[in-house]
Formats: C-alpha cells, structure tokens, sequence
C-alpha cells in the first residue's frame, strides 16, 4: 500500500483558473486525484507568468501549480466545448469553478444543470466574496483581499511608516486554497458515509478574514474589548531579524526562561540589574526593549556563529536567506523538497515535492501538461489554437 494513491478513483474537473482554485487542485493532484483542468484555447492566465522555455502557456508558476493534472482546452461558448465538459462531469466526483455566479449559469453548469448531469456531485464554487453578503457581485483579486482584510496595515503599524503595503505573497489565494482543498476532502468524506453530493462555497474575503484574525483580532475579541486589534508580537518594530557581523538572525526567546539564556548568550545579564528587566512580569512587560537590546549585541558574531550557539542552548534561531538561495538549503535538499526532473516539453526544472508525508500512501505526480494535452484522450477535438 505504501504505494498507493491517497485519492485514486476521485475524479475532480477544474475550471478554476489563476492561483486560488488551482492550488486547491494542486494539492489534490498531489494526493492522486485525477483533476481535468479545463480551460480556454490559450489556457489559463496564470500559465503566461513568467517566461516559458520552449512552449507557450508554459511558465514557469504553472510547471508546479498544475504538475499532475491532464488539459482539456475548448471554448465553453461553443456547444463543441460544452458538449466536452459535459461528459467529463457525468464521470466527476467533484466539479470546482471560479466562474462568477450570473456568468456560470449563462454558460449552463450553474450547481443545478450539473446536478442534472451527475446527481451526486460535489460542487465546489470558489468566490472573492460570499453570495450572501452585499460584496458578493465584486471581483477580487490578491490585492483586493489584502486591502479588504486590513493586512496591507500590518507592516505600518510594524515599521511606522503609515502608507499601507501588500505583503509581497499571493497569500491570500494560497490560504483560500487550502480552505478549498479540505473544503473538497469534507465533502468527499460526506458524501462516502451519507451519500449524496452538495453544494460547496469557498470565499476568498472570508477564509483570509479567518486565518488572519486568528492572531490579530486579539483585544477586539472582548466585547467591549480590552486592547486593540494586532497581535502585539507581530506588529513589534523591534522584533525584527538581527543584526549579524554578517547578515542578520532570526531568534525567538518565547518564553522567560529562553529569554535569560539568550541574554548569557549574548554578553548580556547586565540587564538583569536594570528595573525594566528584573523580573519575569517586567521583563515580558518590556519585551520590545528587550529585543532592542539584543539588536545592539548580536553585530559580536557572524549567522552562522550565533545559529550554532543558539541550536546548542536549545533556543529557535536560523540566518535569514535571500529567495534566491532557498533551492540550495541543506535540510530542504535532503529531505527531497525541490526535485531535479526532465519536463516533456520545457526541459529540466525544479519539481516541488508535496511537503506532507504519509506512511501509507504516495503524494508523487507527473509534470504539468501543456494546453489542451489531453483533448483527444478525453474524447474531444484536438484544440485549435485562435
């Protein structure tokens, strides 16, 4: 069994296009679902970020976005293309979309014409903002959502500078993806035990909304509240990477007691003598100067001199790395993260491993197909290209 797919038999259509749904389908492929990604004949937006190195719709953000999933490439306007999509969903088991609500039902796979089709399917609408709510009919993107939520006020309130910022991530696609996949995982499970499929909302506006106010709505919790909203810790100008001879550190003394063994660490029980540090409640009081005064000391040794001496004392620190240096990270290699692979197509590229590890059953998938791959395997026109 340790070979077995975790998902063999689920059959998922996707017509999800740029990040949010297709890291939801992603992660299904990587769980060995057959997902069919349909799309127009010149694929997906998302395919065209990046420079692709031999085939057009190949960029690099989708050798990994769509690794594992087959290509069927029609024009829904056309009956051809709806023809097409209708068999793939009288074989589906699950059918996710990020077609607007009025636009999907203009093209007739609205949940109750697909019903129609399959009757038990799980289907599965990705939004910017929920149906039920005066935002519904609005477009959402990223950017939007990080405006909406109050997390491009995050890093003013950090730094100071009051211009409001995005936090450079598709982080809110990603994080309503993943409210997609185990959207789909429940429904699927449901749907084992009871029977019967349903009807599946994920909204982007409100999933980032939940997993950011998890930390931040803190004093506005209480009602009436007791402090502000913003976790404290993480809007802290003074809890920052380190300062290094080198570079700069990231090291977290969460609790009083790592707290003491990072100042012996560091040259610094002097201030244990002073009456902002003297006791546990000042301290944790005071723990924005504390970080101020680490900052002052850390410049004594290099990254790497500090991370050995931090590892030894059992306190969580690691060097900053650029981007750019993450593919080579010693840890990340050994564990088989970034995978050298040969792509039909595009050639050499770097595969990313699924990260979860499961001792019965396989997370590997093939590589991402090109627009339209799969049309006459799946019983339609080889595409046309407009």
């Amino acid at each position: 069994m340790a070979g077995q797919k975790l998902l063999e038999g689920i059959r998922i259509v996707d017509l999800t296009s740029v990040v949010f749904g297709p890291y939801a389908t992603e992660i299904m492929a990587d769980l060995g679902a057959d997902v069919i990604k349909v799309e127009g004949l010149t694929g997906d937006q998302f395919r065209h970020a990046g420079r692709a190195r031999t085939t057009p719709g190949m960029g690099p953000c989708t050798l990994n976005l769509n690794k594992g999933k087959r290509s069927l490439a029609v024009d829904l306007k056309t009956p051809e293309g709806k023809d097409a999509l209708m068999r793939q969903l009288a074989e589906a088991d699950v059918f996710i979309h990020n077609v607007r609500g009025a636009a999907i039902e203009r093209l007739g796979f609205g949940y109750d014409a697909v019903r129609a089709i399959r009757p038990d399917i799980v289907y599965v609408h990705c939004v910017g903002f929920g149906s039920d709510g005066p935002y519904a009919d609005l477009q959402a993107y990223d950017d939007v959502i990080q405006a909406a939520t109050g997390t491009a006020t995050l890093l003013p309130r950090a730094d100071g500078n009051p211009v409001p910022r995005y936090l450079p991530s598709l982080i809110a696609d990603k994080v309503a993806g993943l409210h997609g996949a185990y959207a789909i995982l429940a429904a699927i499970v449901h749907r084992l035990r009871f029977g019967g499929g349903q009807f599946v909302e994920v909204p982007m506006f409100e999933s980032f909304t939940h997993f950011m106010m998890q930390e931040h709505l803190f004093g506005a919790t209480l009602v009436p509240p007791l402090e502000p909203a913003g976790y404290p810790r993480q809007i802290d100008p003074n809890r920052q990477p380190f300062p290094t001879a080198d570079g700069y550190i990231s090291i977290v003394p969460y609790t009083d007691a790592a707290l003491l063994r990072v100042f012996d660490l560091i040259g610094a029980n002097d201030l244990l003598a002073d009456d902002r540090f003297a006791n546990p409640r000042v301290r944790a009081a005071n723990i924005s100067l504390a970080y101020a005064e680490m900052a002052r000391r850390t410049p004594a040794k290099t990254s790497a001199e500090w991370a050995a001496l931090f590892a030894q004392n059992q306190i969580p620190a690691m060097p900053v790395r650029d981007l750019a240096d993450i593919t080579s990270d010693p840890h990340l290699i050994e564990v088989g993260l970034f995978q050298h692979r040969m792509h039909p197509t595009e050639g050499e590229y770097l595969h990313l491993k699924a990260p979860v590890h499961f001792s019965a059953g396989s997370c590997d998938t093939g590589p991402a197909p090109t627009i339209g791959q799969d049309n006459v395997a799946l019983g339609a026109a080889a595409p046309t290209w407009p």
